[in-house]
């Protein structure tokens, strides 16, 4: 699927292509031709496209057309075809080949609410590296004109000693778009996290999830909304690799591990391991736990914190399919 352009390929109940189509337009376009080839058909129609942009409007779509709908996972894709020949029109007749044999490798697909709840923590999350992004620019502003920040420059006594800095024309334009913008970020933001709170405050799973040490309200918002549904994950062990906090693995002659696979949400991994910082100071099992892999060695710090991350996550997993509150551990 493209933005203006998809391919179609239509297999029969014996597996052979008996047409292939393009759906020129938006994916309005695309439903509607898929509307009229059920229509055409009269019977059962099983539809099975890669996971990208628009999937989920799509999937609501076809769903509610009465058509059997597959998203296959992206990645999982391309492992089982590395062709030398790869086009949309050959593409599309691998999904629908993999759709016959009931082989494609599915994505999750949570309900419309769960994709919305998701948007805007990633969404807020954009909005909240972007003012970073002005913070440094203001500070960059200052150390080049050789001024010396006071400490909390952040607070409002410091916002409005920034405002009083003498600067000449150029730069003063430059502090004062700066403010600007810093401002209006801050507004945006407090707009998103009032929207936030009211979901989380109607999500049980967030607020079993605030009760372990360190996790806060955002942190304990993202891993609710992207873990969703904790029973479909077959085993506890399946968390880490889900939000991409396992080694590589390349064991064909010897054993070795590599860095984190980083699949997965990136947004709900940041926030984890901030968190995990904070449950490291603050609950005496998490730190025996850091400590134990960190084995008194400052090269494997950043080892144990991402040990220690993937830990919690598995922690949570389990305290989401029990409901239970958090225990902490003995040291």
């Amino acid at each position: 699927m493209h933005k203006k352009v998809t391919m179609i390929c239509v297999l029969d109940e014996n597996g052979k292509v008996v047409r292939e189509a393009v759906a020129k337009g938006s994916l309005r376009e695309l439903v509607r031709q898929l509307k009229a080839l059920r229509r055409e058909v009269g019977g059962t129609v099983k539809v099975a496209y890669e996971a990208s942009s628009g999937c989920g409007w799509l999937f609501d779509q076809l769903t509610a057309a009465g058509m059997a709908v597959q998203v296959a996972h992206p990645g999982k894709l391309r492992m089982i075809f590395r062709s030398k020949r790869k086009n949309d029109r050959v593409d599309a007749r691998k999904i629908a080949k993999l759709l016959y044999l009931d082989e494609v490798p599915l994505a999750y697909m949570p309900e419309s609410s769960i994709r919305q709840w998701r948007s805007l923590i990633e969404y807020r999350h954009a909005v909240v590296v972007h003012r970073g992004s002005a913070k440094r620019r203001l500070r960059a502003l200052l150390h080049n004109h050789g001024i010396d920040a006071p400490r909390g420059l952040w607070t409002k006594k410091g916002m409005a000693w920034l405002r009083e800095v003498e600067f000449a024309e150029a730069p003063g334009l430059q502090r004062d778009l700066l403010l600007e913008e810093l401002d209006r970020l801050e507004a945006q933001i407090g707009r998103l996290e009032t929207v936030l709170e009211k979901l989380a405050a109607a999500s049980s799973a967030v607020q079993v999830l605030m009760t372990i040490p360190g996790v806060g309200i955002r942190t304990a918002e993202a891993v609710a909304a992207y873990m969703a549904a904790p029973e479909r994950f077959r085993r506890n062990k399946s968390v880490g690799c889900y939000f991409g906090l396992v080694p590589c693995e390349d064991t064909s002659v010897q054993a070795r591990l590599g860095h984190i696979t980083k699949e997965g949400p990136s947004t709900v991994r940041s926030l984890v391991t901030e968190a995990t910082w904070q449950s490291i100071r603050r609950d005496a099992g998490v730190r025996a736990f850091y400590e134990r892999v960190c084995r008194n060695d400052p090269q494997r710090k950043k080892i144990a914190l991402i040990a220690t991350a993937h830990h919690l996550l598995r922690v949570m997993h389990a305290m989401l399919r029990s409901g239970e509150a958090w225990r902490s551990a003995a040291a």
